[in-house]
């Protein structure tokens, strides 16, 4: 196995770790909820005025499935759908207060993982952390590219 896909097998590796070991937690904390409506009302919460394009585009998902969702979510009584004075035809979302608690609840536990793994961030430098950063940027960038070579972006399903 050449450098390049040992880099790659690692990546998914830790990934994969990490999910399984937040998995239990998180599964507990917000019973109920599926990972992709946890990941939606996060979106929501960061993003100004986030509509279904918005949250497409930051969750990499289609619109149809973000439109599923929101409907689910608003049914949840997590969210709800407003529109602005000057723009009647846009229909954007918010968190209500369940959602904001929620929200809080998953926040919370990142914090937690983020506290258990600190152990291994306090000894990375400065130089070490601009290396990774600079990679998984260019390797972003290049995913980017990729999916709108293909032309698969956020459309409807």
């Amino acid at each position: 196995m050449n450098k390049e896909e040992q880099v790659k097998m690692e990546f998914r590796d830790l990934f994969n770790k990490m999910a399984w070991l937040n998995k239990t937690k998180m599964e507990v904390s917000l019973k109920g909820y599926k990972p992709s409506e946890i990941h939606c009302i996060e979106s929501i919460g960061r993003n100004v005025d986030p509509n279904v394009t918005k949250l497409a585009e930051s969750l990499y998902m289609t619109r149809g499935a973000i439109s599923k969702i929101t409907k689910k979510l608003v049914e949840k009584g997590l969210i709800e759908s407003y529109q602005k004075p000057d723009n009647k035809k846009e229909i954007y979302f918010r968190l209500t207060g369940q959602g904001e608690v929620i929200n809080n609840i998953h926040e919370d536990l990142h914090k937690e993982f983020q506290e258990r793994d600190k152990a291994v961030f306090e000894h990375v430098t400065e130089e070490q952390f601009d290396s990774m950063l600079s990679f998984m940027e260019k390797y972003s960038r290049h995913l980017d590219a990729e999916i709108k070579k293909q032309g698969i972006g956020i459309k409807s399903e």
